[in-house]
């Protein structure tokens, strides 16, 4: 399988996308107006305790207060300055959160029984990591688990265990990447040998495991003298992070199309997977990076509500609140001999395409799939074990139960950040709220997309923008600086003009 990295890389958002054999797989994306917050280590206040739901809301000095799930809490410390005396010994841990989904917990210590209101009360200050992001009206969620994640190990300071990326299959090499880790680790520290850990020497861990060490001891030493809330430790940027956590030896090339963020690559990789660096690469054609590999393409279809299938099927997503639900339909396959025929196979093709689009769209909770009805029990348990197949690769933890007679499968996906659709979008104000528009900024950064693509083709020094009035002011306001910057990398003066009879999302660009 040839895998790329393709990095889009503007002042204002970063756009990583993961191709597998030509077809974007994933896709990440983080704005600078909306810096994500996952990983980030805070010293809270608990402003809220609440036994009936066994949680607790901490002020962590974001705009919403963050939720503290009572199995996310370390139930070896009662009060914060005890908490910074150093780990304990087999706390409770949640895999399913702060971690690299990539890591197989096995023989984990089971969760004890504790009560929110025996280790919790308001007014405590607390030490904690977000695992997620905040979500719609939903605040992030946090964990007092620390997990501070390197090129080559993860270090788990409150859990005594070790454990092993489940992608490394080689029994050999997970055997030998346990004792060298059992020998490098304090005692009462815990470690997961990542994917990018196969084939390292000891010396490379060793030096690793010692920066992390001292990583989390120089937290807990400004924790105990900064103020409430405040923040500790932040994560890497978004092209660092891709590079530490998506770049293995399963991706073939790296593509990145800013010369900044290429050489802050190269020296990452340079002290951490020298190895790695003859798969980065520069982009340096005139023509966008997504237009290149046909990405946007795969963009616009990943917020289309209907996906058609090769067939003549499609299927239908629909978002709400409370979960996504996907409808599978023949359209206008009709088939060659019967209808039960017609109908599995359809199905069948529906499992692949709802895998890629779950994977794709970053669709998480809860998940009900329509299927078409099927009168064969065997037809019916054929189609999950296709799905489970099908979600194989997907990275994201998944539970898939078993179809209904109605057709219906419940799943589960993983969910640490919004979809694409909620990242891309905002609520319709010509609608009511009913339907929904492309954000502000996300019609900005597309009309500074075709304005690249002007200025390579004209000679004019100067090319045109009209856009909506509620545009200009966003443009001349808030986007500013991205607009600054498009001028000075394209080398054309951009000139904005504001016309009240266009759509929100229409936009003219001309060479003047």
């Amino acid at each position: 399988m040839h895998t790329e990295l393709i990095l889009n890389v503007r002042v204002y958002e970063t756009r990583i996308a993961l191709v597998e054999n030509g077809a974007v797989v994933e896709f990440y994306l983080e704005r600078s107006s909306t810096e994500g917050i996952t990983g980030n280590i805070y010293k809270g206040q608990v402003v809220r305790v609440l036994p009936g739901m066994q949680a607790a809301f901490v002020d962590i000095g974001q705009p919403r207060a963050a939720f503290l799930y009572v199995a996310d809490v370390d139930s070896q410390t009662t009060e914060f300055e005890r908490m910074l005396d150093g780990p304990g010994g087999m706390e409770t841990f949640s895999p399913d959160d702060g971690l690299d989904t990539e890591v197989l917990m096995e023989g984990f210590p089971p969760s004890d029984p504790f009560q929110i209101e025996d280790l919790l009360h308001e007014g405590q200050e607390i030490l904690v990591q977000v695992s997620k992001e905040p979500m719609g009206n939903k605040g992030a969620r946090v964990t007092s688990h620390v997990t501070l994640p390197g090129r080559h190990l993860v270090l788990m300071p409150t859990v005594d265990h070790i454990g092993i990326s489940r992608r490394i299959v080689d029994e050999a090499e997970r055997q030998r990447l346990r004792a060298m880790v059992e020998t490098l680790r304090p005692p009462d520290y815990g470690y997961i040998a990542r994917t990018a850990s196969e084939g390292v020497t000891a010396d490379k861990l060793e030096s690793e495991k010692a920066f992390l060490v001292t990583l989390w001891q120089n937290i807990q030493h400004q924790a105990i003298h900064a103020p409430v809330p405040s923040l500790l430790h932040q994560d890497l940027d978004p092209t660092l992070r891709t590079v530490r956590d998506l770049f293995t030896r399963e991706v073939d090339r790296l593509i990145v199309d800013s010369e900044l963020e290429h050489l802050k690559i190269l020296n990452f990789i340079d002290t951490f997977s020298p190895y790695l660096k003859s798969a980065v690469q520069l982009y340096r054609e005139p023509e966008p990076i997504f237009d290149f590999y046909d990405i946007e393409t795969e963009i616009s279809r990943a917020m289309a509500r209907k996906v058609w299938l090769k067939s003549g099927g499609y299927i239908v997503i629909e978002g709400t609140e409370a979960l996504q639900s996907i409808d599978v339909n023949t359209g206008r396959y009709v088939g060659k001999h019967n209808l039960e025929e017609t109908i599995l196979k359809t199905n069948l093709e529906a499992v692949k395409e709802i895998a890629y689009q779950l994977r794709l769209r970053n669709i998480g909770g809860l998940i009900v799939i329509d299927f078409i009805d099927m009168e064969r029990e065997a037809n019916r348990e054929k189609v999950r074990n296709a799905l489970i197949e099908a979600l194989a690769r997907d990275k994201a933890k998944t539970n898939v139960l078993k179809m209904s007679e109605l057709g219906l499968i419940e799943m589960t996906r993983q969910r640490t950040r919004d979809n694409i659709s909620r990242v891309l979008r905002e609520p319709c104000f010509y609608c009511q709220g009913e339907g929904h528009l492309l954000s502000g900024s996300s019609i900005c950064y597309e009309a500074f997309r075709n304005v690249e693509r002007e200025a390579v083709q004209t000679l004019s020094d100067s090319i045109s923008l009209t856009v909506h009035p509620r545009l200009k002011e966003l443009l001349l306001d808030e986007e500013r600086h991205s607009l600054n910057e498009l001028e000075q990398r394209t080398g054309k003066r951009v000139s904005i003009h504001e016309d009240p009879t266009l759509h929100i999302e229409d936009y003219r660009v001309e060479a003047e």
